[in-house]
């Protein structure tokens, strides 16, 4: 078959994100500074990512090279799976920085390790749930008028999942507007201990509230087109549709290890030990702490 200029972005897009997220892991796997509750988020997205990187090589390698039913239902159900831990991942990512603002006191206990792994194993068994849907039955292989837009899911599989995505959503835009409250009533406490509000009050908080906008707004502008068209669109479209909003949502993995994961001084720190084999003291870095966005 003719090969497809968008199966070859999406291809082109998942070897990005795979090259990307397999040095977060290289990283955080060399580093055993590395191991807070945190970077064990990191982590799981960075895999997350990684394996949703893998399945568009492979979904594109199985579209033109084997042709085959059983084949293209694995190659889906490990693609809805990976991307669904990605955007769980996200998620526990979210509630993290919330409780570290929240409990701060008692963030560093090993109850929050208890939580964080606990949230890990869910999301990940969820996961792994709805990837094995269509493998076990649930794809449209068999009716062809059950068909969405994304072939061979259903209809009703589809819905299911962009309802998941939208319950996410909501939960990630309510927990960033308290972690806002939070931040600027702690910066406008702090500014009152001083007696003052000082331009550096405003500046700090404006730049946190606009670091949380701006990684809010980067995952609805990569995932709600997807999601929306996925939920009213006709399997009769032109599949030029599909492709035009499946695309920007797979960006949102290529866009991960830099909000998350790059912008963090200690993996910066590690990348230059990794990479340069020595470490050059004179350059400082700060440490930071869950809670910083």
């Amino acid at each position: 078959a003719a090969l497809n200029p968008w199966d070859v972005m999406l291809c082109v897009s998942g070897t990005a994100i795979a090259c990307e997220n397999a040095l977060v892991l290289a990283i955080i796997c060399y580093s055993p500074a590395l191991r807070t509750p945190m970077f064990v988020l990191v982590g799981s997205l960075a895999t997350a990512d990684l394996l949703a990187g893998l399945g568009l090589i492979l979904n594109f390698v199985f579209q033109y090279v084997i042709r085959s039913e059983t084949v293209s239902l694995l190659t889906v159900g490990f693609l809805v799976a990976s991307f669904a831990a990605s955007v769980s991942s996200l998620l526990a990512i979210t509630v993290d920085r919330y409780l570290s603002l929240y409990n701060a006191l008692t963030y560093y206990s090993e109850r929050t390790v208890l939580c964080i792994h606990t949230m890990l194993a869910g999301a990940w068994g969820v996961s792994l749930c709805l990837g094995l849907l269509p493998v076990l039955g649930w794809n449209c292989l068999h009716d062809r008028t059950s068909c969405s837009v994304v072939r061979p899911l259903t209809k009703s599989n589809v819905t299911l999942l962009s309802a998941s995505f939208f319950l996410i959503f909501l939960i990630m835009l309510h927990l960033y507007i308290e972690i806002c409250k939070i931040v600027c009533r702690h910066a406008h406490q702090i500014a009152l201990q001083q007696h003052f509000l000082t331009a550096s009050h405003y500046v700090t908080t404006k730049k946190g509230v606009s670091t949380l906008a701006i990684i809010l707004g980067t995952f609805g502008a990569s995932w709600l087109p997807f999601a929306i068209y996925c939920v009213v669109g006709d399997p009769d479209y032109p599949s030029v549709y599909t492709y035009a909003t499946l695309l920007p949502a797979t960006y949102n993995s290529m866009i991960n290890p830099i909000i998350y994961a790059y912008r963090n001084q200690e993996i910066q720190r590690s990348m230059w030990v990794l990479f340069c084999g020595c470490f050059q003291a004179k350059v400082s870095f700060r440490s930071r702490s869950p809670s910083d966005v």
